[in-house]
């Protein structure tokens, strides 16, 4: 097996390198410095400490430098140049850790104890459970500091994984390559759907208080007995953090998940929350999606209840207190019988009101079923999909055919349809080509193919079922593009790519392919990177989207 190593990179940074046959298992650490004033030094400044090497469950006070890509904390112990990860840390704060994890000697992984001093940018997050449930891990960081950080993520991953020349991805002239990021103007109650878990026990965690600190790091969760409905602890898939309100969903949302605390447990009913180590109970999941009713505007609310079997007499109490709420208008039942953890079902059944809801996006009428994939934060994706369109830039005279790759539901090409000669799609997902049907035909669109297909294992005969792309989409997910796609792109040579990314790490790696090319696979680069433009779809959360224009050289 070929050896990986770890590089540090300029600006704090940490790559880890591995055989390029293995590149879909890249691991990017991506840091970045804090935009903060240099503090004054010392007047007796601690020796460097450059031999320092962390042991495992040791205690260490921790300066936080700056935020790696997925969210984790640049950290060192003072005079030291060794970089432990840390969850939860925020650039310029001080913190007592405990060591987790040494990654090969290059960095380690530390668990977050207690803040001695708080960071530079320190906010009160106004969720109680913020710094418990892993949704929010930045909600205590300002947001205008939160998107500085991200920006220069997406920066530091364009030159060091890209191999972009940093002179020109950021300078004052008008082609500046990186872009400002887009801000996300809702922070809070973004979320379209929601979907907490049943539990057997509810998980709690405890405050760490200075007094009881060596009680602290040798018992840092405290599990108790009692029924929970709520968000998977970090790291646990069977332990469940009891959430009465989330912030990030809807208000009506958060209505029907009070209704659902307050009657669930009623031992009258005789609900009992599925056990993932025993395989018995009734209750698995509940998911909550918000949508618009196309004529009035107003909130749509499906909820959709997954149980282990089909007893829906259980369910009409529930039923009948939730849809006391004006906004609810499907209630549905997802039954998944097999002991995995999975939200969707065998089969579906309408409990109540219609099997579907609907929501505007770009113009265009979208309905979505319990098992839909829609964008989780519609207002900001309609901001992403005018970025998207602008960055195509479509001459709108029906002339151009538009390929787009791992399309989902459509939602991107439809709304281009109709300024394009034909748009074809393809994804893997069945039931995503079939509701991208249902969403051409219910908008009148015509022009548009979807074709259900794997994308990583096309082989010589991709492509000769459409004519030649003039614009090509890709919107993969995080992986990224597997090499035989990279190749057939850089075969077919279509006028402009617009590569849609959730993930800047992999995103860098396929740009730096098809700019630079792969010399171990005697590929050679045809494309020039135009622009790259971050989108912030979701506040206080580590996520990032990236829309690339490369054209052809």
């Amino acid at each position: 097996m070929a050896a990986h190593t770890v590089t540090p990179l300029t600006g704090g940074l940490l790559r880890l390198s591995v055989p390029l046959h293995h590149s879909r298992r890249l691991l990017a650490v991506a840091a970045v410095a804090p935009e903060a004033p240099a503090p004054t030094p010392p007047l007796s400044p601690a020796p460097a400490r450059k031999g320092y090497f962390p042991k495992r469950g040791e205690t260490v006070e921790l300066t936080c430098e700056a935020l790696a890509f997925k969210g984790k904390g640049v950290c060192k112990v003072e005079g030291s140049t060794f970089v432990l990860l840390c969850d939860g840390a925020l650039p310029g704060e001080r913190l007592l850790a405990r060591v987790r994890r040494l990654r090969r000697g290059a960095f380690a992984e530390a668990a977050k104890l207690r803040i001695l001093e708080p960071h530079h940018d320190a906010v009160e997050a106004p969720c109680p459970l913020a710094a418990d449930c892993g949704g929010c891990k930045t909600q205590s960081l300002a947001y205008a500091a939160q998107i500085r950080h991200k920006h220069l993520q997406v920066r530091d991953l364009l030159v060091n994984f890209g191999k972009f020349d940093p002179k020109r991805l950021e300078n004052s002239e008008p082609d500046a390559i990186l872009k400002p990021i887009v801000p996300c103007e809702e922070i809070f109650r973004y979320r379209n759907k929601m979907e907490f878990s049943f539990g057997t026990k509810r998980w709690v965690q405890k405050d760490l208080k200075e007094k009881d600190e060596e009680e602290g790091v040798e018992q840092k969760t405290n599990e108790t007995d009692g029924y929970s409905l709520g968000l998977h602890a970090p790291g646990f898939f069977d332990k469940v953090l009891h959430v009465q309100k989330c912030f990030l969903q809807s208000e009506p949302a958060d209505k029907v998940l009070a209704v659902v605390q307050e009657n669930w447990m009623d031992p009258t009913l005789g609900l009992t929350p599925y056990d993932v180590h025993k395989h018995v109970g009734f209750l698995k999941h509940l998911m909550i999606r918000t949508g618009r009713n196309v004529n009035t505007g107003t909130p749509e609310v499906m909820v959709n209840f997954v149980t282990s079997c089909y007893k829906p007499d259980l369910l009409m109490p529930l039923v009948d207190n939730i849809t006391k709420i004006p906004e609810v208008v499907s209630v549905i039942n997802n039954v998944n019988t097999s002991v995995g953890n999975t939200s969707v079902g065998e089969q579906e059944y309408t409990l109540y009101g219609k099997p579907s809801i609907t929501e505007m996006l770009r113009g265009l009428t979208f309905q979505i079923s319990a098992n839909s994939f829609f964008q989780t934060n519609t207002k900001q994706a309609d901001v992403l999909y005018k970025v998207i369109e602008d960055s195509v830039g479509l001459k709108g005279d029906g002339s151009e055919i538009v390929l787009d790759l791992f399309c989902g539901t459509g939602t991107i090409g439809l709304t281009l349809a109709r300024r394009a000669k034909h748009v074809y799609g393809y994804e893997v997902v069945p039931e995503a080509i079939a509701d991208a049907h249902k969403n051409a035909k219910l908008n009148g669109i015509d022009n548009a193919t979807f074709v259900q297909g794997d994308l990583n294992k096309i082989n010589e005969s991709f492509g000769k079922e459409f004519p030649k792309p003039d614009i090509i989409i890709s919107d993969p997910n995080r992986p990224g593009m597997h090499m035989k796609l990279i190749r057939w792109l850089l075969e077919v040579k279509a006028p402009r790519i617009v590569y849609v990314s959730c993930n800047p790490a992999t995103c860098a790696r396929d740009l730096d392919y098809l700019c630079h090319g792969v010399e171990e696979r005697d590929l050679s680069g045809c494309y020039e990177l135009k622009s790259v433009i971050p989108v912030d779809m979701f506040p206080h959360t580590p996520h990032i989207e990236c829309v690339c224009l490369l054209e052809l050289r």
